[in-house]
């Protein structure tokens, strides 16, 4: 993978959904540190918010900004591009990284739940997108990133709704770059197997009490299950991804649904 050249998106503007911890914050991290403006948006108490976009712009020069849009809520994301565009004037990059997931057996799944999965994770990103695409063609220019799962490209038990919409996410991507493929649009996904998030290391530390093994070791477990490197992919890891794919190397990879987890999909 050719590195991006540093500053390559310098006076770019990028809005990263759910980007107030986790991936979403790395890949903001990860686009300001290129140059780009950003635009983060996802919950947080509105001082640690606010510390949060002070930081950023502090360490890298570009302005940050946060929209705590509900995008659960179709008129809020519909509404959260005109919002950037109010704020920033364009948007060249959009990474749709907002997500949540429910665990259970397809037949107990509670239907208002099912309904809220495909709404932040499948219905968000197209808002978002028919919103972004216009003003990325009058600019010539444009970069759309939607960070999906392994389960976009295999199935899973317990988790039937995430399966299902991480799979509409995948097939929404390849759709839109067949649409913007003779433009300098593009879009792909990026499907992550397990994460180091807070959701991850809150499992480990019920995993240790329940086992009465160290956090340590319940953490290799966990990642042992899936991952046949027995690593989990850390955030930054995804996030380069993401800046790669932003960059002019990846000006052709178009519609690419493209793994970053320790060969649990070369089984």
């Amino acid at each position: 993978m050719a590195a991006s050249l540093p500053g390559e998106l310098k006076g770019r503007v990028a809005l990263v959904t759910g980007s107030t911890d986790g991936i979403g914050l790395a890949v903001a991290r990860g686009l300001a540190a290129q140059g780009c403006a950003v635009m983060l948006n996802g919950f947080g108490e509105p001082d640690q918010v606010a510390a949060l976009c002070d930081e950023l712009a502090t360490a890298h020069g570009v302005e940050v900004a946060h929209d705590g849009a509900d995008l659960r809520q179709e008129d809020e994301a519909a509404g959260l591009v005109q919002r950037v565009l109010q704020r920033f004037g364009r948007l060249d990059v959009l990474v749709n990284n907002a997500g949540t997931q429910h665990k259970g057996p397809v037949e107990e799944h509670p239907p208002q739940r099912w309904r809220e999965v495909f709404a932040l994770n499948l219905d968000a990103p197209f808002h978002t997108i028919r919103t972004a695409l216009p003003g990325m063609r009058a600019n010539g220019w444009g970069r759309i990133v939607n960070v999906a799962s392994v389960y976009g490209l295999a199935g899973g038990v317990d988790r039937s709704s995430y399966v299902a919409s991480k799979h509409g996410l995948v097939g929404l991507t390849k759709a839109v770059a067949l649409e913007t493929a003779t433009t300098a649009i593009t879009c792909n996904a990026v499907c992550p197997g397990d994460v180091s998030t807070r959701i991850f290391y809150r499992n480990a530390k019920l995993l240790a009490e329940r086992e009465q093994i160290t956090r340590a070791e319940a953490q290799q477990r966990i990642a042992a299950t899936n991952m046949p490197s027995g690593r989990v992919v850390s955030p930054e890891q995804v996030a380069a991804l993401v800046v790669f794919l932003c960059s002019e190397a990846a000006a052709e990879i178009r519609g690419a649904a493209l793994p970053v987890d320790g060969a649990w999909l070369a089984r």
